[in-house]
């Protein structure tokens, strides 16, 4: 053959095998179903079989085999196996082969029902009669919803002052023919609000003080003193943060290094209200104390590529920030939404110190996602900037004025919070209208224009008269035919329930799980009244000195026993504290103070504390190194007694460590007990303040005196999980976890009515009440109904209550009526 004719014969067979005919045999071909006998209309009768066939895997975004269906163009053209349609021609049409099912093991769709032959009939019927489609039809991937920002006019309201909120909820009750009910009464509001805003039953005294308030600002009023009550403020809402950034104080991750907490930077930011555009800055693009959040978990063992750091890393964001679940879509194309492998692989790369490779259901794809934003139309990121960049870049997007998302799903978390149910539903999908549309986006707008002032959010919407409806029976966040008619009954959160318990019996935590400054919140509260100074056996040891152990011993008396006693130390490498005699406490980071409650081991009169201090080698593996290096003790015990946890008012007993500590660097049997004898002993040498170098431990101190001042009376928001707060749906905090589950489960029933967790608190309880609460078991009962209940028990309640508690009371009636108020719907339901 001459050349020419070759090169035109590989041509001839290069083209055949790119349009992929169907390869049916006559056989074959006599099995088809044949074509429907009647002109076909696309919308009513092809759009639907390709919308449930071939659109999850063709369309929206998609085209599986380089194969889409988004418009009639894309259709004809066909993808790696070359058109898939031959109009005018079903029969030689690749597409008829493949949904007609004669070849068992190559048939469309691969997933889900198969055609039936009436179908692929009608398939066939309108590819015979030239594919026409209607050209208002497409299957591309919409264009995203509430994207952008938006701000609607208010409409006119006939009320003067009228809330924004309500402003706006005027026209869709007018659109649902719904008449607004009455308003709560004083009490179920401040309830409300009290459990809204900081977590807590609001007390008797203010309860009354703000009932017999006549002003016609009062509930305005009430609601920015709450908002302004920054600790409080800040500890309730640490639930709400902690379960949406993954954040706990224990569990995977924390005892071998591969999670960091953000504890200390998020009570911060809650305390000091931080604009919302600045807190999703420093959790995107992290700050030393915020990585945590984008760091996730360095699962130990093996995992699948959908928990790489790097793609946790675009979970999160997009869920939190986004409104946008890429979970499925970590591990191959989506199937409940449009979000593809790519895009989840494009957000995560940003992350990522190298190009990442996509792996689809833990099998490498041998591709590399080009680094993009979700929604490349509102910033791009540059692939070939440096990872800190790329992490600016991020952020620059996400907080941008043109970014309207990031607003609309904060301001739908909170009214979900508020409400029962959120503006969109589920509030993790925010590519779903919200039932006002309007209301959503003045919201949202408002934020960004306020300076992301989340509080000011908060107030707009706890002032509206929408928030003081009466509560609705609690519904199915999800129904279609939802209207809103007022807020839905709420149950407290696990962490709510036991600070509500914590207010009616006094009993609260002695010891938070994690240390957080609260002076963020309340300037002056944990400031030292004396200032501890780094000591060892030798001047210059916080330069160099020789490994090997020393111990500290100082004499305190005390003219009565603290009501508060916290020590804050740490040594450089490691100690043991004693008191009396006693081992309290021990330690090894010495770049945190540890704090150790030694209130139980304290007695009037002399008093004895100890520390073993000791200083490691410097190069433990090499015998010939020179082994000296800095070293030195610092301490702060913080003795308080009186009526407020401050100490304001009361009695002072602080002492630090200083020159008046003795020391010995010799073996003596017993020196940590209040009898041994110091004589011999030397005085300790004064290094520096507790800022000096090397340690340079300002910060830490700070934040662990602060801690040290609310020891005692310690919201559930800042404890470990225990089983009770387990079975009200506590979670772990190994996923995001934006919405917690309101149904009542046997788990739930158990635990509150056979737990030790309660069980323990209640008795606890009953023992403070008996020992501080009057004589009188009638004044007793009118006591917890206020506190617990927020009015007085009526007849029937008190008489009963009182045959419960006895005459005198006893501890178990106590317990009795304790538990028999908490478990009332009235108790545990926010209505």
């Amino acid at each position: 053959m001459k050349p020419g004719l070759r090169s035109l014969a590989l041509v001839s067979f290069s083209l055949g095998s790119s349009l992929a005919l169907a390869d049916l045999t006559p056989d074959q071909t006599v099995k088809l179903p044949p074509p429907a006998d009647h002109k076909i209309d696309f919308v009513t009768e092809i759009k639907p079989i390709l919308e449930t066939g071939c659109v999850k895997c063709h369309g929206r975004g998609k085209a599986k085999g380089e194969f889409s269906i988004e418009n009639r163009e894309a259709l004809l053209k066909g993808g790696e196996s070359g058109p898939a349609v031959v109009s005018g021609n079903s029969a030689k049409s690749h597409l008829i082969e493949l949904v007609s099912g004669l070849d068992p093991d190559n048939v469309m769709p691969k997933k889900g029902s198969k055609l039936k032959p009436e179908q692929v009939g009608l398939l066939r019927a309108w590819i015979d009669q030239g594919v026409r489609w209607d050209k208002s039809i497409s299957f591309a991937k919409p264009a995203p919803v509430n994207l952008y920002p938006h701000t609607p006019a208010l409409p006119r309201s006939g009320r003067k002052n009228t809330n924004p909120v309500d402003a706006l909820l005027q026209p869709y009750y007018v659109a649902h023919n719904i008449k607004p009910a009455a308003l709560v009464n004083d009490r179920i509001y401040a309830r409300r609000v009290y459990l809204d805003i900081i977590g807590l039953l609001p007390p008797p005294e203010e309860l009354t003080a703000f009932m017999a308030d006549r002003s016609a600002d009062k509930r305005s009023r009430l609601v920015q003193r709450l908002l302004a009550d920054n600790r409080r403020y800040a500890e309730h809402w640490l639930t709400f943060w902690n379960d949406a950034l993954r954040n706990d104080y224990q569990g995977t991750g924390y005892i071998d290094g591969g999670r960091k907490q953000i504890t200390g930077w998020l009570y911060s930011a809650l305390a000091t209200n931080m604009p919302f555009n600045q807190f999703v800055r420093e959790l995107v693009n992290p700050t030393a104390e915020s990585e945590g959040f984008a760091r996730g978990i360095v699962w130990r063992g093996v995992v699948n590529a959908s928990q790489t750091p790097q793609m946790q890393a675009a979970q999160n964001i997009s869920q939190v920030f986004l409104g946008v679940n890429l979970k499925c879509a970590s591990c191959h194309d989506s199937f409940i939404n449009d979000w593809q492998l790519s895009d989840s692989y494009g957000l995560a790369g940003i992350y990522s110190d190298a190009p990442l490779e996509m792996v689809q259901c833990d099998k490498p794809t041998g591709k590399v996602a080009p680094v993009h934003f979700l929604y490349p139309e509102l910033g791009s990121i540059d692939s070939k900037a440096p990872k800190s960049e790329r992490l600016k870049q991020l952020a620059d997007v996400m907080t941008s004025d043109r970014n309207g998302r990031v607003t609309r799903t904060i301001v739908n978390r909170i009214w979900a919070k508020f409400m029962g149910r959120g503006l969109v539903e589920p509030v993790d999908d925010m590519e779903q209208r919200a039932w006002n549309q309007d209301l959503l986006d003045w919201l949202a707008a408002d934020l960004a224009a306020s300076g992301y002032n989340l509080k000011r959010t908060m107030a707009l919407i706890l002032t509206s008269r929408a928030y003081q409806l009466p509560a609705m029976p609690a519904g199915e966040r999800t129904a279609k035919d939802f209207v809103f008619r007022g807020p839905q009954t709420r149950r407290m959160s696990a962490e709510q329930y036991l600070d509500a318990l914590s207010s009616v019996t006094g009993v609260w935590n002695e010891m938070p799980a994690a240390q957080v400054d609260v002076s963020a919140a309340e300037p002056r509260l944990g400031e030292p009244v004396a200032a501890p100074k780094w000591i060892w056996s030798q001047s210059g040891a916080a330069e160099r000195a020789q490994p090997g152990t020393v111990r500290f011993r100082k004499v305190v008396d005390l003219s009565r026993i603290p009501e508060s006693a916290m020590v804050a130390i740490t040594c450089d490498n490691s100690f043991k504290l004693f008191v009396n005699g006693h081992e309290v406490g021990s330690g090894k980071d010495h770049g945190q103070f540890h704090l150790i409650d030694v209130h139980d081991r304290l007695r009037q009169g002399r008093n004895v504390f100890a520390i073993e201090a000791t200083n490691d080698k410097a190069r433990p593996d090499d015998p010939n190194a020179d082994q000296a290096n800095p070293a030195g003790v610092i301490l702060y015990a913080r003795l308080r007694s009186g009526p407020l946890a401050d100490g304001s008012g009361g009695v002072v007993m602080d002492f630090v460590s200083d020159k008046s500590w003795a020391f010995s660097a010799g073996m003596s049997e017993g020196w940590e007990k209040p009898e041994f004898d110091e004589t011999g002993w030397e005085k300790a040498t004064e290094l520096g303040d507790v800022g000096m170098a090397p340690w340079k431990l300002e910060a830490p101190f700070s934040r662990a005196l602060a801690t040290a001042a609310v020891c005692g009376n310690v919201r559930s928001s800042l404890m470990n999980n225990d089983p009770l707060m387990t079975a009200l749906s506590r979670p772990n905090r190994e996923q995001v976890i934006t919405t917690r589950t309101s149904a009542a489960t046997t788990l739930q029933a158990l635990e509150l009515t056979n737990g030790a967790t309660l069980a323990g608190l209640l008795r606890r309880g009953a023992e403070k009440l008996i020992q501080e609460s009057p004589a009188s078991g009638h004044a007793l009962v009118i006591e917890l109904f206020d506190r617990g209940l927020g009015r007085k028990p009526s007849d029937q309640e008190a008489q009963l209550s009182e045959q419960l508690l006895g005459t005198p009371a006893n501890q178990q009636g106590v317990e009795d009526l304790l538990w028999a108020i908490s478990m009332l719907p009235e108790f545990q339901l926010i209505y």
